[in-house]
This record gives C-alpha cells, structure tokens and sequence, in this order.
C-alpha cells in the first residue's frame, strides 16, 4: 500500500511539473513575441525609408550619377589589374595546358571588352566633377559709352544673375545629394544594428561612407568657388550700375540740350510763319533753320559720343578717296546742291526748263534737298505744243547742273519773260495796220509786266552786264512763202504765259477781223486749166471775186 501511494504521488508532482514547465514555455513564447514584433516593423521601415533615399538618390540628380559612372569607372579598373594579374601569371608559365589556354584566351577577350567600357568612361577618370564645379564664364564686360549700350549693359547684368542663380541651385544640389548620403548612412547604421549579420547592409554601409568621403571636400571647393564668384559677379554689377547711371545722367543731360533747341528752332519757326507773309522767304528761313539745328545735333552728339575727334577726322580723310569714287554721283549731287545754294543759280520758287534726253520739262523748283531738286510741272506752252502732260512731280539730280542746260525763267526776282505771238496776212493786207493793231494790243495787255521788268532790269544793272534794256513790246515783219509774218513779242508773267497769250491772241484776231484791209494768210493751191494766171488784184480789190479753183 505504500509503495501505491508514492507511485501516485510521484505521478502528481510529475503532472504538475509537467503543467508549470507548459505554461512558462507559454510565458516565454508571448514574451519573444512581443519583443520581436516591434523589432521587425521597425526594421520595414529602415527598408522603406533606405528605399526611398536610394529612389531620391538616382531621380533626377546629375551629382548621383556622376558619382555612379565615376564608381564604375574604379571598379572597372580593379577588375583590369585583377585580370591582367591573372593574364600575367599564366603567360609567366612555360608551358600551359590546353584547359590553360583557353583560359587565358577568355581572359584576354575579357580585358578587349573592359579596355572598350574604360574608354566610354574615360571623361570620369579624373575630376569628374570639375565641369559642374568650374562656374559658368564671364563674358567680356559692355561698355557703356553711349544710350544704346545701356540696354546691353542691362540685359549683360541679367544674364549674369541668371548664371548666379543656375550655379547656386547646383551648390543646392549638391548639399541635398549630401544630406542624403548622411541620411542613407544612418539609416544602414541602424539596419546593421538590427541585423549584424547582414553582409549585404554592411557592404552598403561602406560604400555609402565612400561617397560621402568623395562628396565633403567636394562641397568645400563648391562652397569656396561659389563664394570668389559672388563676390566677382557682385562687383561687375556695381560697376555696371554706376556706368549706367553716369552714362543715363549724361543722356538727360544731352536730352535737354537737344530739346533746348528743338523749342527754340519751333519758337522761331512759328515767330516767322506768323509775322512774315513772303512764302519764298519763310521757305528758305524754313530750310536755313533746318540744316541749322541738324548741324548743331550732330556736332552736339559728336562731341558727346566720340572722345577722339581727331581720330575720326583722320578715319575720314583717308577714306574719302574711296567713298568720291565709290558714291561719285552722289557726291557730285551734294556738291552740286552746294553750288546751288550759295551760287543762288536756283531757289524754291523758281520757274525753270530742264532739257534731258531730248525731253524738256518745265514747272516750279518746290524743293532743294542734298541730293536733288523736286520741280512740279505746270501747264506751260512747252508741255501744250510738246509733251502733252502737265502736274507732274520731277526729281533732278543736282549734279545735273554741271553737266545739262537749265532755263531759269524768274531768277535774280525777275517774274517775266519775254513771250511771242506770230500771225501771217497776205502780200495784198495792210501790213502797216496790222503791225499798228499788234503794237497797241500787246502794249495794253503787257503795260503791267513791262513796268514792273523795267525796274527790276535797272537793280540788275550792277550786277549783271545787261546793255538792252529795252521791256517795250517789239513787232518784226518778215516775209514768208505764203504771205507776211508779224511777231510781235511783249513781257508777261513767268507763271502764267499762256493765260495771257490766249487774251492777246483773241483781241488781235478781233481787230483784225475788224479791218477789211487786212485778211490772214494761209497755205493754199490754185489751178488755172483753161485760163491764164490772173495778176494780182490791186489795193481794195475783192480778192473773192475771182474764180480760183483752191
């Protein structure tokens, strides 16, 4: 009996020994989990967090993938030494297998291949950050010596800012790529803390710590560089800001002397266009006050512009020589303009005949320029019996008054010219009654011109050799084949010849054919058939009595 209850005691406690070590098996097991289970959510995220640094690392960031082509060209280089090594070895041998030899066949394919990779990435073999590190170039400095560079200069001041903010966001950059790998590097540090027997994180771990040791002294030289070319750009824009200052006060300065004169060349334009009623006169004061203010502005912005005046005149006469030849006629026309303004051959105003290829053209001078004289055709007796057109605008070249015949016909105040009206009577007509009525009627419709020539011809007196001065109408008789011409020449208007010719000409055909004594001629034929030539009739006979067949 004894010996049973031990047995079922001993069963008891080995029951009960056996309960407590399940629930401490338990205990440890919920413990383990516990303790596991923040370990690895905080491994996923190191993982996520490293994933995401390597993502920002290789997106969009040229510094990254310099290093990694830099990286790869060292790598490559290992694997050259290492392989030549093994090429090396294997050519020392004296004799070598055939398994050999193949061996160093595939080697020697291999390094064919390796040379070709270390030639693409020869660029990165040495300072490969030197093009990123080296600043952009600054470009020759503008000066600004007149109005216009002042745009230059401004736009050249952008351009540099520009060049400022592109090497800055670069140096930016480069401290973020950096901050990265720190970031990276703690990240590793920690998932090696975790898992200390992973190779790969350690691995990893190193290479990080090698970029980071590529990229610090990097950084330095970027900060040192960036700093020299600041403070180099910084001084190029003060000296542009105050070239530019200086070079706008100047501007104003000039602005208002050239306005100045502006209002006073109008201030005196409109004194005389208000108090001076000659046309002609206000013209040429128009004309003087023109050339005037041009020369001042010129010289005002030579003596501005050009701090060698000396040199520019030197550049000048050595090339007028080949500017008289290269721009002869226009050269000849600026000569020409001055013969005609201070010779005073032609004035605005002036009525003139000009004579070129045969074709004659007459109007009014409107305008002298340097280059050529503008004429307005008018209806003239030249363009009513030859050219048929009038109201036309004609440029002449003013070195055509070297080389052709100009008429003037009002020069020196002259407004006359002398003007003629022919007309032909028969041998029979009273000749002396015909040269009477000619006589008195020019006289009466010329007395106006006449005086007026007579005193202007006794003020020319001085200055020309005029000997005739006689402006009182003239009237020639000559004979013809077909009966007797009558001339007669009377002074009239330069501008308006014809008008009075039409006036003249209607009242001497009226007197005459007042006069039966006077009968105009005109070409004719007679036949006589069956009759002798009559003799001609006598004064006062009827001349259209006969029997003419005309």
């Amino acid at each position: 009996m004894k010996l049973k209850h031990i047995f079922v005691a001993l069963a008891i406690l080995t029951a009960s020994s056996a309960v407590a070590d399940t629930k401490s098996e338990q205990n440890l097991t919920i413990e383990n989990r516990q303790v596991q289970q923040p370990k690895s959510a905080k491994l996923l995220s190191l993982i996520a967090e490293k994933k995401a640094l390597e993502k920002a690392l290789l997106e969009n960031n040229i510094w990254s993938k310099i290093y990694s082509n830099y990286h790869t060209y060292n790598e490559l280089k290992k694997e050259e030494k290492a392989l030549l090594e093994k090429i090396l070895h294997l050519e020392s041998l004296k004799k070598l297998t055939s398994k050999q030899k193949k061996i160093l066949k595939n080697y020697k394919r291999e390094e064919v291949t390796l040379l070709d990779k270390l030639q693409l990435l020869k660029e990165y073999a040495k300072d490969p950050f030197k093009q990123f590190l080296t600043p952009p170039n600054i470009e020759d400095i503008p000066q600004v010596e007149n109005p216009f560079a002042v745009i230059g200069a401004l736009s050249y001041k952008e351009k540099l800012r520009s060049d400022q903010r592109l090497y800055a966001n670069r140096y930016e950059s480069l401290q973020n790529i950096l901050k990265k790998f720190q970031d990276k590097k703690i990240v590793i540090e920690e998932l090696v803390k975790l898992d200390p027997s992973n190779q790969e994180y350690i691995e990893e771990l190193a290479d990080t710590k090698d970029q980071i040791k590529t990229f610090e002294p990097i950084i330095e030289i970027f900060k040192t560089t960036q700093n020299v070319y600041s403070k180099k750009i910084d001084e190029i824009e003060l000296n542009l800001k105050a070239d530019v200052d200086r070079e706008i006060e100047k501007s104003l300065g000039i602005g208002g002397i050239i306005f100045f004169f502006f209002f006073l060349l109008f201030l005196i334009k409109h004194l005389v266009k208000r108090y001076m009623s000659d046309n002609d006169r206000f013209y040429i004061i128009n004309k003087a006050l023109n050339i005037s203010f041009m020369t001042i502005l010129i010289f005002t912005l030579l003596l501005a512009y050009i701090e060698n005046v000396s040199y520019l005149v030197t550049i000048l006469g050595f090339a007028s020589a080949g500017i008289a030849i290269a721009m002869k006629d226009w050269f000849m026309s600026l000569m020409g303009w001055a013969t005609i303004v201070l010779g005073g051959a032609i004035h605005v105003g002036d009525r003139v005949k000009f004579v070129r290829d045969g074709v004659e053209y007459v109007g009014d001078i409107v305008d002298i320029s340097l280059l050529r004289m503008t004429m307005h055709e008018d209806i003239t007796l030249t363009t009513y019996m030859v050219n048929r057109r009038a109201g036309r605008m004609v440029f002449i070249p003013n070195n055509f008054i070297f080389t052709d015949m100009i008429s003037n016909y009002s020069h020196a105040g002259l407004k006359t010219v002398w003007d003629g009206i022919d007309f032909v009577i028969t041998f029979d007509s009273d000749v002396q009654k015909a040269n009477s009525i000619a006589k008195d009627v020019t006289r009466k419709y010329s007395k106006g011109y006449t005086d007026i020539t007579r005193k202007q011809l006794n003020k020319l007196r001085s200055q020309y050799g005029i000997r005739n001065t006689n402006v009182e109408p003239r009237i020639f008789t000559h004979i013809e084949p077909y009966g007797i011409k009558i001339s007669a020449w009377y002074l009239t208007n330069s501008f308006a010849t014809m008008t009075l010719r039409s006036t003249i000409t209607i009242e001497i055909l009226r007197r005459i054919h007042e006069e039966e004594s006077i009968n105009l001629a005109f070409p004719t034929q007679s036949l006589y058939m069956d009759k002798p030539v009559p003799k001609p009739p006598l004064p006062g006979e009827d001349l259209f009595s006969r029997e003419d067949i005309e």
